[in-house]
């Protein structure tokens, strides 16, 4: 029988509700002549709520502690599934990710994935049990408890989808696919019907929360088509995997509020100097934009927030360590627009620069790339600043 993998997130197992209609659904696609793991994040806002937990008892937690901590929630919602699906008469068993034999590196808080051993899953699919999996989490090599980052029950579902050479990799959440832009923002987005794996990652890495970029890197890697759909009714979705470039150069803007930006005086910081001091406290960066020459200017990194549990303490060691030579500002966010091509001449860098103009939009550094274009902007003009990109670049 051919497997399949399908992973549910937070909100599609947010209540106990929620849950049976998952196992309903799980049902289905095993008496299609399916075997079926499922992966499952968190019910609803659980992590959030741990994290919280854990600040108020220590503005910097440990990492590890943080994920043993963290990792309760996925537990919680394998055993309730699994717990559903025996209610409606299916055999299945729920794992964590190390009994799944997922093995990561020791990098708490930001694993990444070495190698899967799924020999109990197999086992188990071999009896004719769907297996349930607590996604975002492995073990480490020294048999340590570690998280994958947050959104990586998306890595999780690819990397078993690779090791058990399954049929197709089903992503589910709240909206049928993967949009133009985010349709919250922008009520005319178009769902996108295909993706390439880089358009989707440079699109995942900029702030759409549809996937998580690790995942899609994982999926490239292993050649796994990623199906990313909505849980809650029949739709098509989106397929990501290897297409040519679209005829459409620009296919997607995005907004990443949820970020930090450290700027240094070149003069006064070596660049080296500053990224040992962001890699001794696993604080990764998005986007560098380094201006050096004649040993002048400043250097401007992008810190994504999700992973960095302990800004304040960031802060006063940042203070502590180099001074008024380097600050970290919060009031700055991205837009970025993704496509194959797009900056093959200056059009639309051009484009976008006189779009910002007309919106009153400060563009504080410009970040560039075959495959993207990022414009550095103050919060309060990323919404509209994203749909007017979008009207610019995709004519909606």
């Amino acid at each position: 029988m051919p497997i399949v993998v399908q992973k549910y997130g937070g909100s599609s197992v947010a209540d106990v509700e929620k849950i049976r209609k998952v196992a309903l659904r799980v049902k289905e696609t095993r008496e299609r002549g399916y075997q079926v793991v499922v992966v499952v994040s968190a019910m609803g806002d659980t992590t959030d709520e741990l994290l919280a937990l854990a600040k108020q008892v220590s503005p910097d937690p440990p990492r590890r502690e943080l994920d043993m901590l963290l990792t309760c929630g996925e537990r919680i919602s394998m055993a309730l599934l699994s717990m559903a699906l025996q209610e409606q008469g299916v055999a299945a068993i729920s794992f964590t990710g190390s009994q799944s034999g997922i093995i990561t590196n020791d990098a708490h808080s930001q694993a990444r994935i070495v190698e899967v051993r799924p020999y109990r899953i197999q086992d188990e699919l071999a009896r004719g049990k769907v297996v349930i999996v607590a996604g975002y989490q492995g073990v480490s090599y020294k048999r340590e408890v570690t998280t994958l980052g947050r959104g990586g029950s998306d890595t999780t579902a690819v990397a078993l989808a690779a090791a058990l050479s399954a049929e197709s990799c089903e992503i589910y959440s709240d909206v049928d696919g993967v949009f133009s832009a985010d349709p919250r923002v922008v009520p005319d987005a178009r769902k996108l019907e295909t993706l390439s794996y880089d358009e989707m990652q440079e699109l995942a890495s900029a702030g759409a929360k549809v996937l998580n970029a690790q995942a899609v890197e994982f999926a490239k890697a292993k050649g796994i088509v990623i199906l990313a759909r909505t849980a809650h009714a029949a739709g098509t979705g989106t397929a990501v995997q290897e297409v040519a470039p679209a005829d459409t150069r620009v296919r997607g803007v995005t907004a990443e509020a949820e970020m930090a930006v450290l700027s240094a005086a070149v003069e006064a910081v070596k660049l080296p100097e500053l990224l040992e001091f962001l890699d001794a406290r696993g604080v990764r960066g998005r986007a560098l934009a380094f201006d050096g020459l004649m040993g002048q200017g400043r250097t401007f990194i992008a810190v994504p927030l999700q992973d960095v549990h302990g800004l304040e303490v960031l802060k006063r060691d940042v203070g502590a360590r180099f001074g008024e030579a380097v600050t970290l500002r919060e009031e700055v966010g991205t837009v970025t627009a993704v496509g194959a091509g797009m900056n093959a001449d200056w059009s639309y860098l051009r484009r976008a620069l006189g779009v910002a103009e007309e919106l009153g939009a400060r563009v504080h550094a410009v970040h560039t790339s075959p495959l993207q274009l990022t414009l550095l902007v103050d919060k309060q003009h990323l919404k509209p600043l994203t749909a007017r990109l979008h009207r610019e670049f995709l004519g909606a």
